[in-house]
């Protein structure tokens, strides 16, 4: 990485840390009880905070061998995985890449369309998995057996802040790869 992927690198975990983290103790949706809660959303869907976000994930996942032709979109679990699937949409295109993003929901519309992945076709393309926080795994895989289900190709799961909780194992269990651009070390929590 060089030092202007580490100078965003390093102010994405300041925000972070300034707008996310809220401690006392809290119930996570996993059921888990934790003495802080990092609550994403006020990070992925800030002014300064969700480029930084699209272009460090875009970094990260190029520096795990993910280059320019080889993702053609990204998305994960509503809700957590759409700022951030936009975010990476948004910087790839500011540097000439075509990612497109998709969304995928918790079930099938029984309406409409019927869909459980909104956004461009993801049929016979590579993806990738997104979430902001994971504790179990249990959303981007969700997500990843939808995406399978569609037809599409899943290369990795990339999270932005990975809790040391067990995701990064589950979800290596069920056979994909797991990338986190923040560990708890990077926002002064492990």
């Amino acid at each position: 990485m060089n030092s202007y992927n580490d100078q965003q690198k390093g102010r994405l975990a300041e925000l972070v840390q300034e707008l996310a983290v809220v401690r006392g103790e809290v119930t996570l949706a996993s059921g888990l009880k934790s003495d802080f809660y990092v609550d994403m959303r006020r990070a992925t869907l800030h002014h300064e905070a969700a480029p930084l976000i699209g272009h460090v994930m875009l970094d990260m996942l190029e520096e795990a061998g993910f280059g320019p032709d080889d993702i053609d979109a990204v998305g994960g679990l509503t809700m957590g995985a759409d700022p951030v699937a936009t975010a990476i949409m948004h910087a790839a295109a500011s540097r000439g890449l075509n990612i497109d993003a998709f969304v995928v929901r918790k079930e099938a519309k029984d309406h409409g369309m019927k869909r459980q992945i909104e956004g461009p076709d993801i049929k016979g393309r590579r993806v990738v998995i997104l979430e902001d926080t994971s504790t179990t795994g249990g959303s981007p895989l969700t997500a990843a057996q939808a995406a399978r289900d569609a037809g599409a190709e899943v290369l990795t799961v990339a999270v932005v802040v990975d809790r040391n909780t067990g995701a990064a194992e589950r979800i290596k269990e069920a056979g994909f790869g797991y990338l986190y651009a923040l560990g708890l070390e990077d926002l002064n929590l492990g």
